[in-house]
């Protein structure tokens, strides 16, 4: 499992012209998922995301996570983040899971999520999305799961 995360004033998504979700504060995370990942490892890994402290208190450190506030995420799944750019110089996507595996896990993570209590917004799962956002510092994190 691989994931990037940005902090955002505001984000949304859109497909066909439709916002499929939208955030006024909090984060964007790109979620992909490899091959030998399995729903076993999701909880863990989306709660080091809700507690990770990447949020900034009101001294401007980086102290709160988003668990600790009432802020957003905007779930988006991405599954380039598994591509391997090393070999040649056309990405292979020959690590990344099966389309079919992949979303099941990705909707089990909003689901998740959901469940911590987090408030999740989302694009759809394989489909030409437009992402805007406005990014807060800049402030971009990369998660890997350690497996």
């Amino acid at each position: 499992m691989i994931a990037v995360l940005q902090r955002a004033k505001n984000a949304s998504c859109t497909v066909d012209g439709k916002i499929t979700g939208k955030i006024n504060d909090g984060i964007i995370v790109y979620l992909s998922f490899e091959k030998g990942d399995q729903e076993a490892q999701l909880d863990k890994f989306l709660r080091k995301i809700t507690k990770l402290r990447m949020l900034e208190d009101e001294n401007q450190k980086m102290n709160l996570s988003i668990e600790d506030t009432s802020k957003e995420i905007l779930l988006i799944s991405q599954f380039t983040l598994a591509a391997e750019l090393w070999k040649g110089n056309r990405p292979s996507f020959d690590n990344a899971l099966s389309p079919k595996d992949a979303k099941a896990l990705y909707e089990k993570s909003i689901l998740t999520l959901r469940s911590f209590g987090m408030t999740v917004e989302c694009g759809i799962f394989g489909a030409m999305m437009d992402i805007s956002y406005s990014n807060m510092g800049p402030a971009t994190f990369i998660l890997k799961d350690k497996k």
